[in-house]
């Protein structure tokens, strides 16, 4: 394994791609629909199917890690066409494209494939999927699509993906709690952030440690668990945001286009006996984080 695709490289979870990339032995080949000042990326629009096989094999590429997604969930619901697009025909194009090469695709999936409301115990990859949003739906089209070409594949489910870089909740809050004297947060939704870095370092032990009795489904999280108001208080503390304050509220007080799970804590035990992953608890992970964007600015 030699040339590695890196799609959505962009992103946020693309950007720390390219963080973990400098610290590998292989060829990583970043591509996205947007540009990014100062970042080497190639132009590839993967819901073109014959423009992402040719790619493919004109660079000769051995996997591909697919970080691009359609996930504004909430806009999802009114542009379902995008969302289909990027969320089902593309990951189906990638899959297709790497099995024509007898390569491996890494997709990340979503913690929203799941309803939310069934169980109260962390989700296995064997528990029934019902998800409750086009945002989900699709995304369960996605990893049912990339199944379905019976090609070498590991789909990798997260939840509350967090970053230094692009649209998140940590940096929303940052900024928030730096510039509101109150917000409120909901204190009804309990599931697990994911410091996007975590997740990037994580696949790569997935890729240099696969073989093809590996191929599946899996989860990946930080550890522990907590609420969206819980994680705004912690956000705060650690960034010594101390002129705001932060109240908790119901999700019924905060109605959005799309209902959230109400429970989405994943069970990372299978990745971790399979291929010896790290999970680092997400305070501890968050605190990383907000450090890094400290010394940004």
């Amino acid at each position: 394994m030699k040339n590695i695709l890196i799609t959505g490289a962009n992103g946020q979870l693309g950007n720390e791609m390219r963080i973990v990339a400098k610290h590998s032995d292989l060829n990583f080949i970043f591509t996205d629909i947007s540009s990014d000042e100062g970042c080497d990326t190639h132009y590839l629009d993967i819901c073109n199917r014959e423009a992402v096989i040719e790619f493919v094999q004109r660079n000769e590429v051995d996997a591909i890690i697919n970080c691009a997604a359609y996930t504004n969930v909430d806009m999802a619901e009114s542009d379902k066409e995008s969302c289909y697009a990027l969320n089902v025909t593309a990951p189906e194009n990638l899959a297709i494209a790497i099995q024509q090469r007898g390569g491996l695709l890494i997709h990340i999936s979503t913690d929203y494939v799941f309803g939310g409301d069934e169980t109260h115990r962390p989700l296995t990859e064997d528990d029934e999927c019902n998800p409750k949003s086009i945002y989900g739906k699709t995304k369960l089209l996605g990893e049912q699509a990339i199944r379905a070409t019976n090609g070498d594949y590991v789909i990798i489910r997260t939840s509350w993906l967090y970053s230094e870089y692009g649209k998140n909740f940590c940096k929303t809050m940052i900024a928030l709690t730096e510039s509101k004297p109150e917000i409120r947060v909901v204190n009804d939704q309990l599931g697990t952030p994911t410091y996007a870095l975590d997740l990037a370092k994580a696949i790569i032990v997935v890729l240099t440690n696969y073989d093809s009795t590996k191929r599946g489904i899996y989860h990946f999280s930080n550890e522990g668990a907590c609420t969206w108001y819980d994680f705004a208080i912690e956000i705060a503390k650690l960034n010594l945001s101390q002129g705001s304050i932060i109240s908790p509220c119901s999700s019924d007080e905060y109605p959005t286009p799309v209902r959230r799970p109400h429970y989405s804590v994943l069970d990372k035990g299978k990745i971790r006996r399979v291929f010896n992953v790290a999970t680092p608890d997400w305070r501890d992970s968050l605190s990383l984080c907000i450090n890094n964007i400290k010394a940004s600015k």
